[in-house]
C-alpha cells in the first residue's frame, strides 16, 4: 500500500538510489522487479515470433487454441525459452490435481490490482502452455502460471517461483503420472529446492500439507474437501488418517504426530475468515461449493502477495466463466451449459453441482494422451447418483461409460458424438459434463 492507501502498481517504484539501504525484501513482498522483454536474446526473441505465427494460424484454422503447439515450437528453437521469460518476475505456480484452472484466473484477476499478470488463462498447463503465456506477456512483472502437476518439479526447478499454491491432490492419469503418492514426493522434493519460497497451501489435503510441511513460509488456508479416498492413509507413516466428524477434511491427524496445521484462513460457507479473524463474505458468479474453496485459495494468495483483501474478494468474484466452464450455450431449441470434469474427486463436485436438478445430462469422455489412456476412473465415480435423470453416453469411450452407468441402474442411451446427443434430447436445459479432450473440442466448436 501507498501513503494515500491504493495500492502501488508493478514496476511503479523508482530504481534505488544505492544498495544496502534496507535489508532485500522477500521474494512475496512488494517492490517487485522490473521486467523489460526487450533485453531477451535475439534466439529467444526469434522463436516468440515463429511460435506465435504457429498459434494464430491453428487458431486460424480453427485446429485448436493454439498454445500448446506455438510453446512446443518455441521450447524446440529455444530449449531455454521458459527459464529466460520467466527472470525478472515474480512467478506464482498453482498446481493440483482439481480447480487449477479457475484458481489460477481468479488469482490472475485478483493480482491485477497490482498491474500487468502474465497468465495461462487457456488451461495449457505443460511447458509448452507456459512458454505461451509468458511470451503474450512478455514485459508483465508478474506471473501466475497453472501446472499440471506431473511437471512442477522440473517447472519450479526452471522459472524459481516466489510463490505456490498448492490445491489437492488424488487419484488421476495413473498411465501417465502414476500413483498420487509418488507425485506428493516430487512436489515435497521440489519445494525443498527453493529458498524463501512461500507455500499457500489447502491444509485440510492430507497430501499437500505434506509437500509443503518443510517450507520456511507457509500460508496453511482451510477449505474443507469431500474426496478423501487418495489421502486415506498417511503419506509419511501409512499408517490410517483419522478426520473430524463432519467429514469435509477439517480436521485429520495421524498416530505418528502428522496432524493438519491450524489454518490462517478459512472458508466458513459463504465467508473466509482472515487471519486477523474478521469475515468477508463471498459473492461468487461461478457457482458450486467447489469455486468457493477456489476462490478462498485465491484470496489468500493475493493477499499475500499485497492485495487489499476487500479488492481481491471483488475481482475474484467478477468471474462468470472460465476457459468455456460453466458457459451455457445455445444449441438450437435447447440451452446447453459446459462443465468440466476428469476424474473422480472432479465428478464428486460436479454431482453436488448438480444435485436438485431434474435436467437431462449428456457425459462425454475420451481417452486420449491429455486425458489419460485408462478409463478405470469411471467406476470410482458415484454415478448412481444420476439415477431419475435422462443420461446420455457420449464420447470417443461411450461405451465403457454406458458399461458403468449400466451397473449403476442409470437408464441411459449412447451417442458418441455430444452435439448430436443434446439434440435428440427435449427442448430446454442441458448439463454437458465432459474430461479434457472431450471438452477443449466443444469451447472450440461453440
Amino acid at each position: 500500500m501507498t501513503h494515500s492507501g491504493m495500492p502501488h502498481r508493478l514496476g511503479d517504484e523508482p530504481a534505488p538510489d544505492g544498495a544496502g539501504d534496507a535489508p532485500e525484501a522477500p521474494p512475496w513482498r512488494p517492490p517487485w522487479p522490473r521486467r523489460d522483454g526487450h533485453r531477451l536474446p535475439l534466439r529467444t526473441r526469434m522463436a516468440m515470433r515463429i511460435g506465435g505465427a504457429v498459434a494464430w494460424l491453428s487458431q486460424a484454422l480453427q485446429m485448436g487454441q493454439g498454445a500448446m503447439i506455438g510453446g512446443r515450437l518455441m521450447l524446440a528453437l529455444d530449449p531455454g525459452a521458459l527459464r529466460r521469460l520467466s527472470q525478472g518476475r515474480l512467478t506464482v505456480l498453482v498446481t493440483g490435481t482439481n480447480g487449477k484452472t479457475t484458481t489460477t484466473a481468479m488469482l490472475a484477476a485478483a493480482l491485477s490490482e497490482l498491474g500487468e499478470v502474465a497468465s495461462n488463462s487457456s488451461g495449457a498447463n505443460m511447458p509448452g502452455g507456459l512458454v505461451t503465456a509468458l511470451a503474450q506477456s512478455p514485459e508483465a512483472p508478474l506471473a501466475v502460471l497453472e501446472v499440471d502437476e506431473g511437471y512442477f518439479p522440473s517447472v519450479a526447478a526452471t522459472v524459481r517461483p516466489g510463490v505456490a499454491v498448492l490445491l489437492n491432490l488424488s487419484r488421476d492419469q495413473i498411465d501417465r503420472v502414476g500413483e498420487v503418492s509418488r507425485t506428493e514426493r516430487a512436489i515435497r522434493d521440489a519445494l525443498h529446492t527453493l529458498d524463501g519460497v512461500t507455500a499457500v497451501v489447502n491444509c485440510d489435503d492430507a497430501l499437500m500439507t505434506s509437500a509443503a510441511r518443510d517450507v520456511a513460509h507457509p500460508v496453511w488456508v482451510s477449505v474443507g474437501s469431500t474426496w478423501q479416498e487418495t489421502a486415506a492413509r498417511c503419506p509419511r507413516c501409512g499408517q490410517p488418517v483419522t478426520t473430524d466428524a463432519a467429514g469435509d477434511g477439517a480436521g485429520w491427524g495421524c498416530a505418528c504426530g502428522f496432524e493438519s496445521p491450524r489454518p490462517q484462513w478459512t472458508l466458513d460457507g459463504t465467508e473466509i475468515i482472515t487471519p486477523e479473524g474478521g469475515r468477508v463474505p463471498l459473492e461468487l458468479r461461478l457457482p458450486g461449493r467447489v469455486n468457493a474453496r477456489n476462490a478462498a485459495m485465491a484470496v489468500a494468495a493475493a493477499v499475500t502477495l499485497g492485495v487489499p483483501v476487500d479488492a481481491a474478494v471483488s475481482r475474484v468474484g467478477s468471474l462468470a466463466e472460465v476457459a468455456g466452464r460453466y458457459r451455457t450455450v445455445r444449441l438450437g431449441t435447447h440451452r446447453v451449459r459446459l462443465l468440466l470434469a476428469k476424474n473422480p474427486a472432479g465428478w464428486a463436485e460436479t454431482l453436488d453441482l448438480l444435485a436438485g436438478s431434474r435436467d437431462p445430462v449428456v457425459i462425454a469422455v475420451n481417452a486420449r494422451e491429455a486425458d489419460g489412456r485408462d478409463t478405470s476412473w469411471l467406476w470410482d465415480v458415484p454415478f448412481e447418483r444420476l439415477r431419475g435423470r435422462s443420461v446420455v453416453a457420449s464420447g470417443e469411450r461411450a461405451t465403457d461409460l454406458a458399461v458403468r452407468l449400466t451397473y449403476a441402474d442409470v437408464p441411459h442411451v449412447r451417442l458418441p458424438e455430444p452435439w448430436w446427443a443434446v439434440e435428440m434430447l427435449r427442448p430446454g436445459h442441458v448439463d454437458l459434463v465432459a474430461n479434457y479432450t472431450a471438452f477443449r473440442e466443444l469451447v472450440i466448436r461453440c
